[in-house]
């Protein structure tokens, strides 16, 4: 906490200080190099005041020159008044919000070892308390502490200033003679079109318009394979051309793109709290209460023993270990690093209570149409004579029917032949000449039409596809039905993937649709989903939710955030998937901007990790006060073990360090959909 505490609003941790020092409107990075100017600086003055110590003279067998006597009292007091600025600015703002948290108790040990070692340098009352040079030291390594939490945090969050950096500094818009212009960003407008050369980032969410490509899209979806990009699909702003043109036709520019709708986003997961973070706040308030009565339990003790000077001295050592600076850094830096990685890789949480949940997520209930499947038709199957799909594909080159797409896009072009006289028979199909012959492609109502039947072995797979939720084209050759097509919503290669390997990982797969049971249950088994819920209207698929859950099930829903809305809510976790450029989705806690279902198990994994490092930091930072704060009271001064100050300060500088290491390991969690669906089982979900 220590610095996390005092800008609070920017690392997402609204815990306990509310002070402004340094400038509460900078970032992390800028916290950083603050801290780390005033710890270099620090370092430099608490040398002399080190040196000129009696007590260390004493230690390392020499006598400081007596003109040196004053140099630890003035230095030290630059030390304190400078250096411990910033803690206790904090302190006193804990102090008017009733807050009372880690930036009081460094506040309160550093001013306890000052003001006795003022007191003692002024000769008052025979003290003798010179704690100048612990002083010292206690600022520095509170301050090299400070310096590496916050650049620590400043890493974190800097990849939302990558995500910025993966758009070009100009773009190519093709001016009216039709030659590229380059302008600015700025300059883009909805509209206009824009040349993507090879190797080229997109400036702006758009459509192709012309050409074909392999798009890198891996800073979008995490995948580092490249898909295939072609006229009338969607491309994003920083993705990458990376082997032929392309032309762009721009749709959102500026804050209206996914990559600032991934930023906003991740500002605001970051900026959002948590059952984790409220368990950290209230564990530095309780040691806080805890510390303070050590504190003054030690005192007490000390001072009836009549070693006035030992209990100073232990009651200060007692508030500069038990400062909770651990506990403060344990759950933020966590969720810094975890949320901006999962951007990097296409996953985008709204709100961290959805993702702390999917550890516990035991049964995904996942929409069919676009999610499970494709959304839009693709050929599943062919029968009859073996030049039915050539010819099929020739009739259909020149239609623009969703179905004739779907047909000519499953099909060769260096083995289509060219059709001529293309006809379309509206409500019937399609009719053309192929190599001479009347060629004629269609459903049903195209043979009523030519009073045609089937032969016996086409119209029974006809018939089986049809009782499958299949649309039926016949192909008809010079009067002759020859075969027929079966065109349905194409199942995602990866849909059974993603079942297998949460069925690994002792989760269930449920599958919720509006279409005929059949149909469900066709692609029910094609996937390997456990259970099915057919027929259900857009508005009632929260109701599949509702009794998923009353049967004590967990439920995360994946579906598209349009019609899902509903389920989204009711469910324990929401996951939107496939979003692309709306990545705005206000029903669901986390948005998957892929749209791999496999990506589900990505979630999975980060909030499992998330979690573990969260409780493994919080057990460390708790832990290690509790063990410690009795050690510097001095519970072991019988036996002759009395811990020194400085050397407690360097203790509770080091448990930061350890805090921080840990949670750094959040970086080795692997997130690529398709190396966890490889690795199968990761055993049953995790339980609270």
């Amino acid at each position: 906490m220590s610095a996390t505490t005092a800008h609070d609003e920017h690392a997402g941790h609204p815990g306990h200080g509310t002070g402004h020092h340094e400038g509460h409107g900078a970032g992390h990075g800028d916290h950083a190099a603050q801290f780390r100017d005033r710890f270099r600086w620090t370092l430099l003055l608490s040398v002399p005041v080190v040196a000129f110590s009696p007590m260390v003279g004493m230690l390392l067998g020499y006598t400081p020159p007596s003109w040196s006597a004053w140099i630890p009292p003035v230095l030290g007091t630059v030390v304190f008044a400078w250096g411990g600025a910033p803690f206790l600015t904090d302190a006193v703002s804990e102090i008017r919000a009733r807050r009372p948290g880690m930036m009081l108790l460094i506040g309160l040990a550093i001013s306890v070892a000052f003001v006795a070692s003022m007191l003692t340098s002024l000769g008052v009352a025979g003290l003798a308390l010179d704690f100048w040079w612990e002083l010292a030291l206690l600022v520095v390594i509170m301050l090299l502490g400070h310096w590496l939490e916050m650049r620590a945090l400043g890493q974190a969050s800097g990849a939302l200033d990558a995500l910025a950096a993966l758009l070009p500094d100009t773009a190519e818009r093709i001016g009216p003679d039709g030659s590229p212009v380059t302008v600015t960003l700025a300059d883009l407008a909805e509209g206009d079109t824009v040349l993507v050369r090879s190797g080229g980032r997109v400036p702006a969410d758009g459509t192709v318009v012309d050409g074909a490509a392999a798009v890198d899209e891996s800073m979008i979806t995490g995948e580092s394979r490249a898909v295939s990009r072609g006229v009338g699909e969607r491309v994003v702003a920083g993705t990458v051309a990376t082997d032929s043109a392309l032309r762009v036709e721009v749709t959102a520019v500026g804050e209206g793109t996914a990559l600032a709708g991934i930023r906003r986003l991740v500002e605001q997961a970051q900026a959002s709290r948590s059952r984790a973070q409220a368990l950290a706040d209230r564990a530095a308030a309780l040691l806080f209460w805890f510390s303070t009565g050590a504190a003054v339990v030690t005192f007490a003790v000390w001072s009836l023993l009549g070693d006035l000077t030992g209990a100073v001295e232990r009651t200060v050592t007692v508030l500069v270990i038990a400062c909770p600076h651990a506990l403060g850094l344990a759950i933020p830096l966590v969720i810094a690093i975890s949320t901006a990685r999962a951007a990097r890789n296409g996953i985008l949480v709204t709100d961290r209570l959805a993702l702390e949940r999917m550890r516990r997520v035991d049964t995904v209930l996942f929409d069919k149409t676009g999610t499970l499947t494709t959304g839009t038709p693709a050929v599943v199957a062919v029968a009859g004579d073996p030049d039915t799909f050539t010819l099929a594909a020739a009739v259909e080159a020149d239609s623009e029917h969703p179905l004739a797409r779907a047909v000519v896009a499953a099909a060769d072009p260096a083995t289509t032949p060219r059709a001529t006289g293309f006809r379309s028979l509206t409500g019937r199909g399609v009719r053309a000449g192929v190599d001479g012959a009347d060629v004629a492609v269609g459903g049903p109502a195209l043979l009523r039409e030519l009073g045609l039947t089937s032969p016996a072995a086409i119209a029974d797979e006809a018939e089986r596809w049809s009782a499958d939720g299949s649309t039926v084209l016949h192909v008809v050759r010079d009067g002759v039905v020859v075969g027929a097509l079966a065109l349905a919503d194409g199942v995602r290669p990866e849909s059974r993937d993603a079942v297998a390997a949460l069925r690994a990982r002792g989760v269930r797969s449920v599958m919720v649709t509006g279409d005929a049971r059949p149909v469900a249950e066709a692609v029910a088994r094609e996937v390997g989903v456990d259970e099915v819920f057919a027929e259900v209207l857009p508005q009632d698929k929260d109701d599949a939710v509702a009794r998923l859950q009353e049967r004590g099930a967990t439920v995360a829903m994946v579906g598209d955030g349009v019609n899902d809305a509903p389920a989204l809510a009711r469910a324990d976790v929401g996951i939107a998937i496939g979003a692309g450029t709306d990545v705005a989705i206000s029903s669901a806690g986390v948005v998957l901007a892929s749209d791999d279902p496999r990506a589900v198990l990505s979630v999975i994994a980060l909030s499992r990790a998330g979690y573990r490092k969260m409780r493994q930091n919080l057990w460390w930072g708790a832990g290690y006060n509790l063990l410690s704060v009795p050690l510097a009271a001095g519970v072991l001064a019988p036996v002759g073990f009395v811990l020194p100050m400085a050397v407690g300060a360097v203790l509770m500088s080091l448990s930061t360090i350890v805090v921080a290491a840990n949670a750094q390991l959040m970086r080795r969690v692997e997130l690529r959909p398709g190396v966890l669906a490889a690795r199968g089982g990761g055993g049953p979900p995790a339980r609270p």
